[in-house]
C-alpha cells in the first residue's frame, strides 16, 4: 500500500478527511479499461478552519483545454504512481514544493470524454500563503476558492461542446467557471466531506 506523507503535528487535522478518502494506492486499483493514467493535486490549505483550494487557469493559446479551469496535473510519465505525477505537475505548474504537501488520500478515478484519461485526484494538505511560481508555458492564474464559495456557487447545466448538448455538474464563483471532469471531481469531493450534494444553483 502506497505511503501517504505526514507529518506528526498535522495528525490530528488530517484524520477526519483521511476517513472520507481512499487510499491512493486504492484508487489507482479501480479500473478504467483503455484510458491513459494522469492524476491531479486537490490542495487544501487552512483546514479545517476555513479550507480552501487551490485550481489554475490554463493558458488561452494552448490546443488542448485552453482557457479551463483545473487542478494542478497531468499525464503520469511511466512507472511513475498517481502520488508521484500530482506532487511533479503541481511543482512544475505552480512552483508547490512536494516536501510541503501532506498526502491524506484519494478519490475515485474521473474519466475524460474528450482526450480518454483515467484521472485520480490526489487530496494533499498544505501550508496556506504560499507564493505562486506559475508555469509560463501552461498556467495563465492560480486561483484559491474557500470550500464554502464553492458550495454557493455549485448548480448542474446543460452545456454544448463540440456540437454535442451534455449535462454536467459547474461551479462558478465570480469569473471562475468550473465544469467538466474538474467540476465531477469537486462534486464527489464535497459529497464525501458533506455527505450529501454541494446546496446551491439549480
Amino acid at each position: 500500500m502506497e505511503r501517504r506523507r505526514r507529518g506528526r503535528a498535522g495528525d490530528h487535522l488530517s484524520a477526519e478527511l483521511s476517513e472520507v478518502l481512499l487510499d491512493p494506492a486504492e484508487a489507482a486499483a479501480i479500473s478504467a479499461h483503455g484510458r491513459d493514467d494522469a492524476a491531479v493535486l486537490i490542495a487544501l490549505y487552512d483546514w479545517p478552519e476555513r479550507p480552501g483550494l487551490v485550481l489554475t487557469e490554463r493558458r488561452h493559446d494552448l490546443r488542448r483545454h485552453a482557457g479551463e479551469v483545473s487542478f494542478p496535473g497531468g499525464r503520469a510519465d511511466p512507472g511513475e504512481s498517481a502520488v508521484e505525477c500530482a506532487l511533479r505537475e503541481a511543482e512544475e505548474e505552480i512552483g508547490l514544493d512536494p516536501a510541503v504537501v501532506e498526502v491524506v488520500g484519494a478519490l475515485p478515478p474521473t474519466s475524460t470524454v474528450v482526450t480518454s484519461y483515467r484521472v485520480i485526484p490526489i487530496v494533499g494538505l498544505i501550508p496556506a500563503g504560499r507564493r505562486h511560481v506559475l508555469s509560463p508555458l501552461e498556467v495563465e492564474r492560480v486561483i484559491e476558492l474557500s470550500l464554502d464559495e464553492l458550495r454557493e456557487g455549485y448548480g448542474m447545466r446543460r452545456l454544448i461542446r463540440r456540437g454535442v448538448p451534455f449535462r454536467t455538474p459547474t461551479f462558478e464563483v465570480g469569473d471562475t467557471f468550473v465544469w467538466g471532469a474538474t467540476a465531477r471531481m469537486l462534486q464527489i469531493f464535497l459529497e464525501r466531506l458533506d455527505a450529501s450534494p454541494p446546496s446551491g444553483r439549480r
